[in-house]
C-alpha cells in the first residue's frame, strides 16, 4: 500500500513523534521519562486517560524550536515513506512556548523551514493550530490568537483536540470566531468519545471538517446532514480500534458512513502510539471491506477538497492522484 498516493488530514505532530526521537531528546537533556515506554521501546499506556498522560510526558522533551524542527522533519519523512503527498499537521502552540505569541513565532519559523525543504522534495504540508480542550476556553483563546496572527503560508487552519469529556464545545465559540474571521479553515474533534450531539455542537462552530466523527452513525438524520452539507470526516480507524472505541476493523463504521454518502478520509491520528502507519490503515481497510484503488482514490480526492491548503496546491494534488 505504500505505492498508493495519499493525503492525510488528521495527524498530531507531537503524537507522531517516533519513540526513538523522544528517547534521544530525553537522553540529551538528561530527563527521565520513566514508565512511558514498553520493553520493545514503544509507547506504553492503559486507556485514554493514561494515553493523554504519556502523550504529554513525551511532549515534555520537545522544548525548543530546534526540537520541533527535528520532529517535523522526521514526521514528514515517515509520511513520505508511507506514500503521502500532502499532510495537515495538528500543532499545539501550548507545547511551543506555552502559547505565547512571541515564542510561537520562533517555533513556527523553525518548523516552516523544514516543511519547505520537505515540500521541495515532494510532500507538502500545512499546520492546523490546535487548542487543547481540557485546558479550557481561556487557554484556547491564546491558541486562536497565535493562529490568527501567524496565518499563512504554512498555518492554514484552527481546531480543537484533547479530552472530549472536558467542557462543552460552545464554550470555545470565541476562539472559532477569531480563527474564522482571520480566514483559517476550521475543524474540531467530535463524535469520538461523545455521541452525535457533540458533532452537532462542532457544526454550530462553523467547521467544514470533523476529527473522527464516527458516532454520527448512531443518528441517521445527522448522517444525511453530513452528506448533504459535504462535511468531511477525518477518520482514524486504527486509533479507534486501539483505544477500544470500536471492537474491530470489520466493525468500524467508516464503510457505513461512506455508503451513506458521507465524505470520509483516512488518517493515523498518533501512529506510533497506536502501532500503525498510513499504509497499514489502508491495508486493514482493504482487508475488512474489500476496498481497492478506486475507493481510496475517491477518499483522497475528498481529502484534497477538504484540505486547508491553497488552490494551486490542490490542483497539483488532484493531478498527482488522477
Amino acid at each position: 500500500m505504500k505505492s498508493v498516493k495519499k493525503v492525510e488530514l488528521h495527524l498530531h505532530v507531537e503524537g507522531a513523534a517516533p519513540p526513538g526521537l523522544i528517547r534521544a531528546l530525553a537522553a540529551e537533556k538528561h530527563q527521565d521519562l520513566g514508565g512511558i515506554f514498553d520493553e520493545r521501546g514503544g509507547y506504553s499506556y492503559k486507556g485514554f486517560k493514561d494515553f493523554l498522560r504519556v502523550y504529554e510526558a513525551a511532549c515534555s522533551v520537545l522544548t525548543t524550536p530546534r526540537d520541533y524542527a527535528r520532529l517535523v522533519s522526521d514526521v514528514l519523512a515517515e509520511c513520505a515513506e508511507q506514500g503521502a503527498i500532502h499532510v495537515e499537521l495538528f500543532v499545539s502552540p501550548e507545547f511551543c512556548g506555552g502559547a505565547d505569541l512571541s515564542a510561537w513565532r520562533d517555533y513556527l519559523a523553525a518548523m516552516e523551514e523544514v516543511a519547505g525543504v520537505a515540500e521541495r522534495q515532494g510532500i507538502s504540508s500545512r499546520a492546523v493550530l490546535t487548542a487543547i480542550r481540557h485546558l479550557g476556553p481561556d487557554r484556547a483563546r491564546k491558541t486562536a490568537l497565535c493562529a490568527a496572527e501567524t496565518m499563512g503560508p504554512w498555518v492554514a487552519g484552527f481546531g480543537i483536540g484533547g479530552g472530549e469529556d472536558a467542557g462543552e464545545l460552545p464554550d470555545f465559540a470565541w476562539s472559532f470566531d477569531c480563527a474564522r474571521e482571520a480566514g483559517l479553515g476550521l475543524t474540531a474533534h467530535a463524535g469520538e468519545w461523545r455521541g452525535p450531539e457533540s458533532i452537532r455542537d462542532a457544526l454550530a462552530l462553523g467547521v467544514t471538517r470533523i476529527g473522527h466523527g464516527i458516532r454520527a452513525v448512531e443518528d441517521p438524520q445527522l448522517v444525511r446532514d453530513l452528506a448533504e452539507r459535504g462535511i468531511t470526516l477525518e477518520i482514524c480507524p486504527g486509533s479507534n480500534v486501539a483505544l477500544g472505541i470500536v471492537p474491530s476493523w470489520s466493525a468500524h463504521p467508516i464503510a457505513r458512513l461512506a455508503d451513506a454518502g458521507v465524505r470520509v478520509t483516512v488518517s493515523t491520528d498518533d501512529p506510533p502510539f497506536f502501532r500503525t502507519s498510513l499504509s497499514h490503515e489502508y491495508q486493514r481497510l482493504a482487508d475488512a471491506f474489500g476496498w481497492a484503488e478506486a475507493e481510496f482514490r475517491q477518499m483522497n480526492l475528498w481529502a484534497v477538497d477538504a484540505a486547508f491548503c491553497d488552490e494551486t496546491t490542490k490542483t497539483r494534488l488532484r493531478k498527482e492522484l488522477t
